[in-house]
């Protein structure tokens, strides 16, 4: 509806000015509202979003599980329309929050797929390092594992965060947060074989001067490029073909969690706001929640 077009752009201005979100969460807030216009287009209903009841979103609800939305998806919607009124509440441009009494679905906790350490090291050593991009891929591995990294973080690494005589990268993730992340000795060694004997070659290309990672046309390595990298190397070795970057991730935590890292820490260096989203890491073993990040990485 077009009438809604004025509240939306002032929601997203909202988050990508005072939240500071990547593109990715507020493109998926956006998706929300649209979801929401689509029920109301279906259901034929009329409504300006301080018209919006109860009642209206009951429906809504019951018309996402019609189509087989599954109940993790239904509360990441949900959420968005939370977000979306609590804006509208704060801007003065409604009175009553419809969604104030809605609840989310019930979902289970879903632990993260993760590897094992002989699983990465089958990887590692699956890699072809006769082709010209074989150093960067070992590399660009390594470096996963080795800091946690989102994919968006690993695509925008920087040669000028890299500080690998003290052992730390300076990462920027969600939000725009910056941290200070901890690289083991084995990235570190497989980086600088990359930097010098593979990305010195290579023509780049104009304001890509910068990113770690770059194709052989010399820009930056996109997020599809990765997860390609990594699924081609999965088929190789025979490991199951559900793996992706953030994978990676999740062994990172879960590895050090194994070995002994304080829980905070690990906390820390994922870049999570909460620790509540880092504990869904401690179903390994809660008595083993002690000491540092680095003394106990399997790369370390």
């Amino acid at each position: 509806m077009k009438a809604w077009q004025p509240y939306i752009k002032g929601f997203k201005s909202y988050l990508q000015l005072e939240r500071s979100l990547s593109i990715n969460t507020l493109d998926a807030y956006l998706h929300d509202i649209e979801k929401l216009l689509q029920y109301l287009d279906y259901a034929k209903v009329s409504k300006m979003p301080e018209e919006i009841d109860h009642a209206t979103l009951l429906g809504f609800i019951k018309w996402i599980n019609e189509l087989g939305m599954t109940a993790r998806s239904q509360a990441r919607v949900l959420s968005g329309l939370k977000a979306f009124y609590k804006y509208l509440l704060m801007e003065n441009q409604i009175q009553n929050d419809p969604t104030e009494l809605m609840e989310a679905p019930r979902i289970g906790q879903k632990l993260p797929d993760f590897l094992t350490v002989e699983e990465i090291n089958s990887l590692i050593l699956g890699i072809d390092r006769s082709i010209p991009e074989g150093e960067r891929n070992k590399a660009m591995i390594e470096t996963l594992y080795s800091c946690g990294l989102r994919v968006s973080e690993l695509v925008n690494l920087k040669l000028s965060h890299s500080y690998f005589d003290v052992g730390f990268v300076k990462i920027t993730g969600k939000g725009n947060k910056e941290r200070i992340v901890p690289i083991g000795n084995s990235a570190i060694q497989q980086l600088k074989i990359y930097l010098e004997h593979n990305r010195s070659k290579i023509t780049i290309v104009p304001g890509h001067e910068d990113f770690v990672f770059l194709n052989r046309r010399g820009k930056k390595l996109t997020r599809v490029m990765v997860f390609t990298i990594i699924k081609n190397l999965c088929v190789k070795v025979g490991i199951r073909s559900s793996i992706s970057p953030h994978t990676f991730r999740h062994s990172f935590a879960t590895h050090l969690i194994e070995g002994g890292a304080d829980l905070r820490a690990v906390q820390e260096m994922l870049g999570h706001s909460s620790i509540t989203t880092t504990e869904i890491y401690t179903h390994l073993d809660r008595d083993y929640l002690r000491s540092t990040i680095i003394q106990y990485h399997p790369r370390g």
